[in-house]
């Protein structure tokens, strides 16, 4: 708009660019109301719209984002046919448009550049989806281990039914038998054998009773949670071991749940970004609270907190505790404190 102003002087053409860039901006709003394919050519038609409008050629740097956004939609393949085709297309414009643009820098520049940039656009979108790829199995793992844990616990519990069960009901048999064999020879005999079958039958139902409220209110275990998580997280490229100190019986449920969070989130971290071979998790308990620290041999990061991390520290400043991050090419430590 700058440019048409100081170009031409005021025309109804920065008017109609600014109406089309409004409508861009709405089709965004909408997208998830819009199928792919319409969307994708709505998009095209409003960016060649744009540049018929747009006489400083800057806005041809929309055309980058019709490979990057069919990208999530449609795969690599059609984004990439789309950038080939974006980038084919620029020269052909200035065939059209300027003779000789083959022996002007400007234009030779502009064409570099823009391919450039669809090259860029078409990587960062693979980077993207991967890392999304990447997210949905790791939570898929996580929704594996929550699973198989229950599994577990209900098989311990049936097992447990099982044998405690069978037992008094055989004992109940037994004595059942008794009190029927001897109930005219020695009636006080069957009478005791009545109320030991009686007593069996009591602590039977006390016994189910009791399996069942622990299947409904299974307490939480962070070091077999944890355990758990890594058994399933270890694989050919990652080792992860943990050591643990002191007592977690007796510790409360939420700081515990906390430290688990900040593990999955760290192991997170670390699986989609560090490229280490090793993870190390220390967790130590003590009369006054918990501490975890989680550390590797990757190649470290940038110590700008995204989301996940700020969440991490949120969480745990909460619980009167503190998180300390610390990154360097030769790996990442992280270490939380939290208190009873």
């Amino acid at each position: 708009m700058y440019y048409a102003l100081v170009d031409a002087g005021p025309s109804a053409r920065p008017a109609g660019f600014s109406a089309l860039l409004v409508l861009l901006i709405g089709l965004d709003l909408l997208e998830r109301h819009i199928p792919a394919a319409v969307l994708l050519i709505t998009r095209t038609a409003l960016y060649i719209a744009v540049n018929a409008l747009d006489g400083s050629g800057v806005s041809r740097v929309l055309f980058v984002l019709i490979p990057f956004s069919a990208y999530f939609t449609f795969g690599r393949r059609i984004a990439i046919i789309l950038g080939a085709s974006c980038a084919a297309a620029l020269p052909v414009v200035f065939t059209l448009r300027v003779p000789g643009w083959q022996t002007r820098a400007e234009y030779v520049s502009d064409l570099v550049m823009f391919a450039l940039g669809i090259v860029l656009a078409i990587t960062m979108a693979a980077v993207a989806v991967r890392e999304r790829q990447a997210r949905v199995r790791l939570e898929q793992v996580m929704h594996e281990v929550e699973a198989l844990s229950a599994a577990q616990e209900r098989n311990r519990l049936a097992r447990e039914i099982h044998d405690s069960l069978g037992h008094h009901l055989t004992a109940i048999a037994v004595q059942l038998e008794k009190a029927t064999a001897f109930a005219e020879l020695d009636p006080p005999g069957a009478r005791d054998a009545v109320a030991n079958a009686r007593w069996s039958a009591d602590q039977a139902l006390t016994e189910v009773r009791h399996s069942v409220r622990t299947l409904g209110r299974r307490p939480f275990c962070l070091t077999d949670a944890l355990t758990e998580l890594i058994d399933h997280l270890n694989g050919d490229r990652l080792t992860i071991t943990l050591n643990v100190t002191g007592e977690e019986t007796g510790r409360p449920p939420t700081s515990l749940t906390a430290l688990y969070r900040a593990a999955q989130e760290a192991l997170t971290n670390t699986c989609r970004h560090s490229g280490a071979a090793n993870v190390h998790l220390s967790l130590a308990y003590d009369d006054s609270g918990a501490s975890l620290t989680v550390a590797d041999d990757g190649q470290g990061f940038d110590l700008r907190e995204g989301f996940g991390l700020r969440g991490m520290r949120e969480r745990v400043a909460q619980l009167g505790g503190y998180l300390d991050l610390a990154s360097t090419p030769a790996g990442t430590t992280i270490s939380i404190r939290v208190s009873w």
